[in-house]
């Protein structure tokens, strides 16, 4: 005679597992998503267990597809998205539909929640933040553009002509110093200084400078440590609209450089650097809405991982 043994996710999964350290960080995302429409073929998922879906997507750097098999084959990854064993999960197709109804807008709020949640709890301030601008590669190479160019009699591609050619219309060419050119976007990021938490994020075309971009990211008080792309007016007016200081190193052309100053700003932004240097540099998404989106799911699962971290003594109950 069989017999039916009922089996609870919990219990198979490790104590020390990190999925069950980033349970205890996760915002509530109920009132953030309350006005999200169920999806059609989503019947029964809820949204905040598929938007907890796209947190282990960025957690693993899945595809779609891959997220599909990963959550089929995963207990862990079951048990922190809130399925059954014997539930199924959903289909890849569902991912991009799930996606475009949250959108960057409420996702935003979502970050929003849980950076103030952070900063009740004291694990977050702004009294020292470290600003920069990283290049996103939209595509390695420009030949089919350069193409469609010529074909309309156009000898010169450039940020004026390539949304004529593109397909990606709100990509842009950057460049940082004199020989480095991409085409994509330009991540801005503000991180505090005491605990390494991301505390603001933003994407933008690739030709708009750091200096105009850290409006986007200043914080509300303290000081804002920058490199040479912050030592310009945009800068100093967004770090005074806030009320802050801002730490920028200067270009050696200036008057009121300071090289003992200015080294010991590089001193301190250091660390900061070496880790947002191994951050992903290729999009995934076409236009700016899209890949915000990205950019605040890839900073809430830094800062769940840089919690983990931070709290070494963690001991589930």
């Amino acid at each position: 005679m069989s017999q039916m043994e009922m089996v609870d996710p919990d219990s198979l999964v490790s104590s020390t597992h990190p999925y069950r350290r980033f349970q205890a960080y996760l915002p509530d995302s109920t009132e953030a998503l309350a006005d999200v429409r169920q999806l059609k073929g989503a019947e029964g998922y809820g949204v905040q267990r598929l938007f907890r879906c796209l947190l282990v997507q960025f957690m693993e750097d899945l595809s779609d597809r891959e997220l599909e098999r990963y959550l089929e084959e995963n207990l862990a990854a079951k048990w922190l998205c809130g399925f059954s064993l014997s539930e199924p999960t959903p289909d890849y197709s569902l991912f991009s539909r799930v996606r475009t109804r949250i959108g960057p807008t409420r996702l935003s709020q979502l970050f929003a929640t849980m950076r103030e949640q952070l900063k009740a709890a004291g694990l977050m301030s702004e009294v020292f933040t470290f600003v920069d601008a990283t290049h996103l590669i939209a595509k390695a190479t420009l030949w089919e553009e350069r193409d469609k160019a010529r074909q309309q009699h156009i000898e010169k591609l450039n940020n004026t002509v390539l949304p004529k050619v593109a397909v990606d219309t709100q990509a842009r060419i950057g460049c940082k110093g004199k020989k480095k050119y991409w085409y994509g976007y330009k991540e801005h990021v503000s991180v505090d200084m005491q605990s390494g938490l991301i505390n603001k994020v933003a994407t933008t075309p690739a030709n708009l400078p750091d200096a105009h971009g850290l409006r986007h990211v200043c914080p509300t008080q303290g000081a804002i440590y920058g490199d040479k792309g912050y030592c310009t007016a945009p800068a100093r007016q967004a770090a005074a609209q806030r009320s802050c200081h801002l730490a920028a190193i200067q270009r050696n052309n200036m008057k009121s450089k300071n090289r003992d100053r200015d080294r010991w700003y590089t001193h301190l932004r250091a660390p900061y650097e070496r880790v947002f240097a191994q951050r992903p540099k290729r999009v995934r998404y076409r236009g700016v809405a899209k890949n915000q989106f990205a950019a605040f799911l890839q900073a809430m699962v830094f800062n769940l991982k840089r919690l983990v971290v931070l709290d070494a003594n963690f001991v589930v109950a």
